[in-house]
């Protein structure tokens, strides 16, 4: 199992919203169709699996790779060390993903880390982030005004660079590229097992993976935003995927 035909199964975070009154989990197609796009099928993770230790286990087995989706929520403070309450908190969300990423770097499989995945994936690892770039004068304007079409929230917005030698720069063309970004908070300390990818003209980070692990990557920005008609983004996650179908062939080995 895991596999479907020749295409590898994806676990796909959900988040929780209220929606009329009701709990409800979602998650944007967008990130759905870029693994669909690639050669998954996406599979959506409900905070649901955190109810007993079997029901997350379970639905391991039969992964090949896990995609850690942005978000409109914020990972709570406590998590990294700061004092103070979210305004935008999903703690289900925070518990789902620290143990899929828990259980993805046991298992060494694929993990793919988008705007709060990526911020999850530097917690996990015992990182802290800036619970406002904003906030801070030396970094330049990372969030999206709200208040304008989406095509223009998630326009280009700044460069980055690509480390050389690193996981990124394999994956791509390019070692400058142009990106959006619809992020309040940004990376502000690395965990040990974590290596920089990239960042941005000011120095904040935007993009990093995980030291001993064949496909464990994250990026600040949203590489699932259209993604067919983009070849950045059609390189990560066609490599995203790649790893995934490696990953299937050799836990059958």
């Amino acid at each position: 199992m895991g596999i479907i035909f020749d295409k590898p199964l994806i676990g796909v975070t959900m988040c929780q919203i209220d929606k009329g009154g009701h709990p409800t989990q979602t998650v944007h197609n967008k990130y759905l169709d870029a693994v669909l796009a690639s050669g998954g099928v996406p599979l959506a993770l409900p905070h649901h699996l955190m109810h007993a230790p079997h029901l997350l286990e379970n639905a391991m087995t039969i992964l090949d790779g896990v995609l850690l989706t942005g978000s409109p929520s914020n990972i709570e403070p406590w998590q990294y060390g700061e004092e103070g309450k979210e305004l935008h908190s999903d703690p289900g969300r925070d518990r789902l993903a620290f143990s899929l990423i828990t259980h993805a770097m046991g298992k060494k499989m694929p993990l793919f880390g988008i705007c709060r995945g990526m911020q999850e994936l530097v917690v996990a690892n015992g990182g802290a982030l800036y619970r406002q770039i904003s906030q801070h004068r030396q970094f330049q304007r990372h969030h999206e005004d709200d208040s304008q079409p989406l095509d223009q929230q998630y326009a280009s917005a700044h460069a980055v660079t690509v480390e050389p030698d690193g996981l990124l720069s394999n994956l791509l063309d390019s070692t400058t590229l142009t990106v959006n970004s619809l992020h309040q908070q940004g990376i502000r300390e690395l965990g040990p097992q974590l290596r920089i990818e990239a960042r941005a003209p000011d120095g904040l980070i935007e993009a990093v993976s995980l030291h001993h692990h064949p496909f464990a990557l994250a990026v600040q920005w949203h590489p699932e935003w259209q993604a067919e008609s983009s070849a950045t983004s059609r390189q990560l996650f066609d490599g995203f995927i790649q790893a995934a179908i490696r990953y299937h062939k050799e836990k059958r080995t």
